[in-house]
């Protein structure tokens, strides 16, 4: 069986490989890295509370998701590699704009923080409703789920190792400045260094070459029904999910600082270890799928994220927190490139921009509204009782979902068609 793996991934051609570095490279800074441990930490130095947390998180999270559908049909225009480049790029720039706003007056803050946020948003949404079309268009069939299960375990690895960083890099530029690490002058040039990181993903995009988007059997996609019910679908499953992950990843950080007192370097070092340990779990999405199906591995993957908040919801511990967040991130990295996959190949290559961007939609708007909303329920109900709607929200989509691909449709059997027809 690992034979057999590792030879998935010998075909994995120069272009994936390139396209694997950049997913890297935002796992390590701002997608569970560096960003994720210290932005919040952060925002509490410069005196916000978690209303005012919960706005920023939810800005670009927001702005994701108004254009995500935009930024599908812009890859579709002007070129999917070209799109994830200018998104790169524009991560580049929101996240290094955003550290800068201690140097503002606190009133220019209010408006500099969602605004760089929002930046960096649109940079997200033009890269990564993208990157879902420019991966199935760069690998065969045979390699795809393998391709995107490796995407998915590189991203908390390199959390892993950013998440580690992150929570060192507070006290070595404490030490080397002189600022004490209480003050946010130490979390602002580690930010800043997070951003600085991104621009060798730019010029690995650069490297790849142009994915075109298969138009296979045109006059048959020409007579097919637009799928805009398997879109909402999906888009309704995904609010539910991503609100759920999400909500709890924005205040984990907050809540182990403000409510359990624990140091930032044991923050990030916790943190890292959920990252690491969800690795083999991403890797061993194509074996569970093979065995499972892709439709039951993405139920019970979903309803073991929901259970698993369950002790960090009801037990005020390090230890019962620390389980959670572990179990957590790992199940949620077997169900989120299965959920990937499976969207993309229930419609033809003609749909699959749309569908990455509905499904893309559905994560900014889920982690946007939860964010917005979090920061007041926390406030009025406390951290913990704020855990259990995460959980309710995932299991109520995993419900959702089982309940409708349970029973074998036709579009099932379209998917079988769609996946094998390259």
């Amino acid at each position: 069986m690992v034979t057999a793996y590792v030879q998935k991934l010998r075909l994995f051609s120069r272009d994936v490989r390139l396209y694997l570095v950049t997913a890297a490279l935002i796992g390590f800074t701002v997608y569970g890295g560096i960003y994720d441990v210290l932005l919040n930490l952060y925002l509490l130095r410069l005196g916000h509370g978690p209303e005012s947390i919960g706005l920023v998180n939810a800005a670009a999270f927001l702005a994701m998701a108004l254009f995500s559908l935009p930024a599908g049909l812009l890859g579709t225009r002007w070129g999917i590699r070209r799109t994830m480049i200018a998104g790169m790029s524009l991560m580049v720039a929101g996240y290094g704009l955003l550290p800068l706003a201690e140097l503002l007056p606190v009133t220019w803050q209010q408006g500099w923080l969602p605004a760089t946020r929002v930046l960096a948003g649109l940079g997200v949404a033009l890269y990564l409703v993208n990157a879902s079309p420019f991966l199935m268009g760069a690998t065969d069939p045979e390699e795809r789920d393998h391709a995107f299960s490796v995407q998915a375990a590189l991203w908390p690895l390199a959390g892993f190792a950013g998440s580690l960083v992150g929570g060192l890099l507070p006290g070595l530029f404490a030490r080397v400045s002189g600022i004490a690490v209480g003050q946010p002058a130490p979390y602002r040039y580690s930010l800043l260094t997070a951003a600085l990181l991104l621009i060798p993903g730019v010029l690995a995009l650069w490297a790849t070459r142009e994915v075109h988007i298969e138009q296979t059997r045109e006059r048959a996609a020409k007579r097919e029904a637009a799928p805009y019910g398997l879109i909402v679908l999906m888009v309704l499953v995904g609010v539910l999910r991503v609100a759920g992950e999400f909500g709890v990843r924005s205040f984990f950080n907050v809540y182990l600082d403000a409510d359990l007192r624990v140091p930032t370097a044991q923050i990030g070092t916790l943190m890292a270890v959920g990252q690491l340990l969800s690795v083999p779990a991403a890797l061993a999405m194509p074996m569970l799928t093979a065995r499972w199906g892709q439709g039951r591995t993405i139920a019970l993957g979903a309803l073991g994220v929901a259970l698993s908040l369950l002790p960090l919801a009801l037990i005020p511990h390090l230890g019962a927190a620390a389980l959670s967040f572990i179990a957590m991130v790992a199940l949620a990295s077997i169900v989120r490139p299965a959920f990937t996959v499976y969207s993309q190949e229930l419609v033809t290559p003609t749909w699959r921009p749309v569908m990455s961007g509905a499904t893309n939609l559905a994560a900014g708007l889920g982690a946007g509204a939860m964010m917005l909303a979090a920061g007041y329920v926390v406030t009025a109900l406390g951290y913990r009782s704020f855990f259990t709607i995460p959980a309710g929200l995932i299991a109520t989509g995993a419900l959702l979902f089982w309940a409708y691909f349970r029973v074998p449709r036709g579009e099932l059997a379209r998917r079988s068609a769609v996946s094998t027809e390259r």
